[in-house]
């Protein structure tokens, strides 16, 4: 990731507080962080005598606590003769510390005690934070400052570390986004920093530097004893203790990370000259992918954020109403979506693009399209800023941060750590929304740079590589690039007027009533049934926790047909992009004003979710249902979505290893499925008359699930759902209601016992490989969930630890658990450059030598680890939505298990280690009497890839010394050949005794 927020504003003057001396060191209070209306945490921000600026959060009633701490320095620092330095230290620092020796520490220590932590480097920033369990904050925290202290960037870990940087950039190396933003990187100034590759490979950090007699490691620590300085970091700390101890705590370990008084880095050059703008660069992307982006470069516009000049472009450019560049641009089929605005590059520089997807006449068309997004840009400067979009704009933003959602806390820390390197400490959390200042001057100032001599035009696409006649250095990307020809800038500027093209009208959609509704008397603390027929089932559920005017509501519109064979399943995705294709000027206001639709299609049906404030949600459920039940096709956008969803159906084939592991896993497992080739075969029979039979088929006979939740009492869930119910009445369901047995939900196939199944693919885009091991484990229940979520969380840093860390088989690395139909199991995912059955020899290997480990496990390591389980099932939703999902997904589920956690984790406290050694003999380890395994191969066959045929044969043909963990597979070559074999798991019966939603079968 290379975007980021910048930059260093100064501090505020003034603390409610003021200085403070505390013993030897000296600090400087601001209490008077302006936060949200309805926020209760309390907040502390503080200068440091080092330098360091700090935000405290307390709250008392926290799960969960957290910290993240940014230092302003990233990749567009690296040394000239070491691209990736700064992404290689990032890394580096996670691997021992003078004072916490052993390299996986810390990263123990946060598995055992029910927390997770990351790293990121950006251009101008890094950034580090994690979470744990509350009462381990001091000592997580302790481990955290010892990175900025005294880390020990030991010799055995830098030689290992680059295999880890060099995996990050291989799993890149066939990814569009980073292909195209390296090929724009390299065509601006070479001697501007941001021309650099910032990822860094094994050639710059291993192979040149050694031919240029370079010592890495002494690079490394060269780097951050001269960057890693107090003054230029901030940390953002969240507990359950007061203020004061929270203070306490860091002033007592971050006190001692050294000022070195240096300046944050800044560039206030341009990054393109001016030879290299007015022109066109033309890209060749690995996915069948078109696009045309429009780059104006700009200084840093975060000094200005209280007028905020750039969001009220962004918000006219970007708007997708009637009178936009979109609904014009779409009315003549040249393209689906539209994305406008600024980001800051790095500090004192950033970019204005307009980026718009191409249809297949669209990129025959890019002049043209180029040409009416300039239109607008010159109707915008007629114009002239207007004051009452800017008030809209900022009312509803101050909307959205006085009802703003209480943060999880490890997102808080994170984002807060970027606004404080930005914004002054008083205003961190608020900046971002409130937008005060009208200057009209600035917008102005911003939009006057909008000239066709100074853009930047980039088109993506394949049919770009008749013409290229360049090799991007990093990723191989071919592209070429030509200067725009004087006489088409000239069309471009011409100051002629599109009458299609004008400003939005005022947003319907605000809303203007915020009051809650009455408490019903007879409220429950879970969802009930409040209606329920053969034709819809109404689920209901007042919130008196979160207390936000806004209501949430999902409708699964179900029928067996939508997934019973690949086309119909091709059909229900047109119907559903066509819809909300039909929707989006429409949707586009009330998106704005807080208010947004979901249309899906799922496996059984055609999902609408409707969530936000809920002054106005009548208005948009009634327009969404009329128009759903009187669609009428539109012929020219058929055949272009139909073009997209196929391109997007065969680019498949180009996404990572891992993900084609995940997913032929579940192709074979789920009774049900229908792999990309045969909805790819089946879209040849796709046609507008046949979706219009279709659509009259489906609308006919469906069977409505609905839950309401958040500012909503009984009676207007009834008067809501009641809108539905009058549609179906008027269809075939009303006298034939759909079945209870056809509203059945996908079950799941059962693996043989002590039988090891394979199945193998070949993937051609990526040199990495993919191997996944999955263990079945039986159906879910309270009991057998605990079993399977217990071994993960203690497999889980130590399989890490031992595949990623020590033996580097590569840099994606995931042990966790996979429930799905009812059933669960443990999988192990190793993404590398080796190959698949070597990886998968490994993976045995470790699984085996756990039991050992789970042996000799201290009876404390155990408790900490089921107390960080625990600490993790119980942990309360923080916002409505996170709540409406969990109970939607129990309803989803038909096991309405709404004490889930509760439950369970009351299992959990009373199993004994030697229990989980027992099941973990019983169901993991090879031979085991339990064991059923599933194996995915994705083995590489691009050139340098494990199964090419020119591959090294270390890679292609590494084999295990270790007999046990080698195994004979049974080989799966046919899909029906393995289904009609197995058998089927019978599906969770539910907890509470609700019947089968639809009409009662009949014997």
């Amino acid at each position: 990731m290379e975007t980021t927020l910048a930059n260093n504003a100064p501090l505020p003057k003034l603390s409610s507080i003021g200085t403070v001396a505390m013993g030897a060191s000296k600090l400087t209070r601001f209490d008077n962080i302006t936060k949200s209306q309805q926020d209760s945490r309390n907040y502390r921000g503080l200068q440091l005598e080092n330098g360091l600026k700090v935000l405290l959060i307390s709250d008392p009633s926290t799960d969960k606590s957290a910290a993240a701490l940014s230092v302003e320095v990233g990749h567009l620092s690296d040394p000239d003769e070491i691209p990736g330095l700064a992404h290689f230290c990032e890394h580096m620092l996670f691997l021992g510390t003078k004072k916490y020796l052993n390299e996986n520490d810390y990263m123990s220590f946060l598995s055992e005690n029910g927390g997770s932590s990351n790293a990121a480097t950006y251009a101008d920033t890094t950034k580090y934070y994690f979470d744990v369990v509350p009462d381990k904050l001091p000592e997580a925290l302790d481990r955290f400052s010892q990175f900025f202290i005294a880390p020990l960037f030991t010799e055995s870990a830098t030689e290992r570390e680059i295999n880890a940087v060099h995996s990050e950039h291989e799993k890149n190396l066939s990814t569009d986004v980073w292909r195209i933003r390296q090929v724009n990187k390299s065509l601006c100034d070479p001697k501007h920093p941001y021309n650099k590759f910032g990822t860094g490979s094994k050639k710059t950090l291993l192979e040149d530097p050694k031919l240029n007699n370079i010592n890495i490691r002494e690079e490394l620590m060269k780097f951050h004893a001269k960057w890693y300085s107090a003054n230029i970091m901030s940390l953002a700390v969240f507990g359950k203790e007061s203020l004061d101890e929270l203070e306490g705590m860091v002033v007592g370990m971050f006190s001692e990370i050294e000022n070195k008084n240096v300046t944050s880095p800044q560039w206030k050059d341009l990054p393109f000259r001016e030879d290299q703008l007015a022109t066109r660069a033309m890209i060749v992307p690995v996915k069948d992918s078109r696009s045309l982006t429009i780059t104006f470069q700009t200084e840093d516009l975060e000094r200005h954020y209280r007028a905020g000049p750039e969001h009220y472009v962004s918000h006219l450019i970007g708007h997708e109403g009637v009178g936009s560049i979109l609904s014009e641009l779409k009315a003549k089929g040249w393209c689906n979506n539209l994305v406008g605005g600024y980001s800051t590059v790095g500090r004192g520089f950033g970019f204005f693009e307009v980026m718009v997807d191409l249809t297949q006449d669209g990129f025959e068309h890019v002049d043209d399209i180029v040409k009416i997004i300039f239109q607008y840009i010159n109707m915008l400067k007629k114009e002239g800023p207007k004051r009452w979009i800017f008030e809209e704009y900022c009312d509803l933003c101050e909307m959205q941060f006085r009802f703003k959602d209480k943060e999880n806390p490890l997102s808080l820390v994170s984002s807060v750590v970027h606004s404080m390197q930005s914004y002054p400490l008083k205003e961190v959390l608020a900046a971002p929304y409130l937008i005060s200042e009208w200057r009209p001057d600035l917008i102005e100032d911003l939009w006057n740079k909008f000239y066709p001599k100074n853009a930047r035009i980039t088109v993506v696409g394949q049919k770009c590589e008749a013409k290229t006649n360049c090799e991007e250095e990093w990723y191989g990307t071919k592209y070429c690039t030509e200067k725009i020809d004087a006489s088409v800038l000239e069309e471009w500027a011409r100051n002629d007027v599109n009458s299609n093209l004008h400003l939005p009208e005022r947003n319907p959609f605000i809303p203007t009533n915020f009051d809650l509704m009455p408490v019903d008397a007879d409220i429950q603390s879970t969802p009930v049934i409040i209606h329920n027929t053969p034709m819809m089932r109404v689920w209901f559920k007042q919130d008196v926790e979160f207390l936000k005017p806004k209501t949430l509501m999902s409708l699964d519109f179900c029928s067996p047909i939508v997934y019973s064979d690949p086309l119909n399943c091709n059909l229900t995705h047109m119907f559903v992009q066509l819809f909300k294709d039909h929707l989006n000027e429409y949707l586009y206001a009330a998106d704005l004003a807080g208010l947004r639709l979901i249309v899906a299609n799922t496996t059984y049906g055609v999902s609408v979710s409707i969530g936000g404030y809920s002054h106005k949600q009548h208005i948009l459920l009634e327009k969404v249902l009329e128009d759903m039940y009187n669609f009428k096709i539109d012929e020219k956008r058929f055949d272009i979505l139909k073009e997209q969803y196929i391109r997007n159906l065969k680019n498949y084939q180009a996404d990572q290893p891992y993900q084609h592991a995940v997913y032929y896993l579940a192709l074979l497992l789920t009774e049900q499925a229908w792999s990309k080739q045969e909805l790819i075969d089946a879209s040849e029979l796709l046609t507008v008359d046949r979706l219009r039979c279709f659509i009259d088929e489906l609308l006919s006979r469906m069977h409505v699930e609905c839950f309401i939740y958040g500012n909503v009492n009984k009676e207007k869930a009834l008067e809501i759902s009641g809108k539905v119910e009058d549609k179906l009445k008027n269809t075939d369901a009303s006298v034939l209601p759909l079945l209870a047995r056809q509203l059945m939900l996908k079950r799941e196939y059962k693996l043989n016992n002590d039988e090891n199944t394979l199945f193998e693919i070949n993937n051609e885009f990526h040199k990495s490989s993919c191997a996944e091991l999955y263990l079945q484990c039986g159906m879910q229940s309270d009991q057998s969930n605990v079993y399977v979520d217990l071994v993960t969380q203690i497999l889980s840093e130590p399989c890490y630890n031992q595949l990623r860390t020590k033996e580097q088989l590569g840099y994606i690395v995931f042990c966790g658990s996979r429930k799905s139909n009812g059933v669960q199991g443990i999988r192990v995912i190793v993404q590398s450059a080796n190959h698949p059955a070597f990886v998968e020899e490994r993976i045995e290997h470790f699984l085996n030598g756990m039991v050992d480990y789970l042996e000799k496990m201290t009876d404390e390591e155990f408790k900490r680890h089921k107390e960080a389980l625990a600490a993790m099932k119980l942990e309360k939703p923080k916002r409505l939505s996170t709540q409406f999902s969990r109970f939607w997904n129990e309803i989803s589920l038909q096991q309405y298990h709404f004490n889930r956690a509760q439950v369970e984790v009351a299992f959990l406290q009373t199993l004994t280690k030697q229990q989980i050694v027992d099941y973990y003999k019983e169901y993991i380890v090879m031979g085991a009497s339990q064991r059923r395994s599933l194996s995915i191969h994705v083995l590489s066959t691009a050139e340098g890839g494990a199964g090419h045929k020119e591959a090294p044969t270390d890679v292609a043909k590494q084999s295990s010394d270790d007999a046990s963990a080698q195994k004979d597979f049974v080989k799966v070559s046919d899909l029906a050949g393995f289904k009609s074999t197995r058998a089927l798991y019978p599906m969770v019966q539910p907890y509470i005794d609700i019947k089968p939603k639809g009409s009662k079968c009949k014997l």
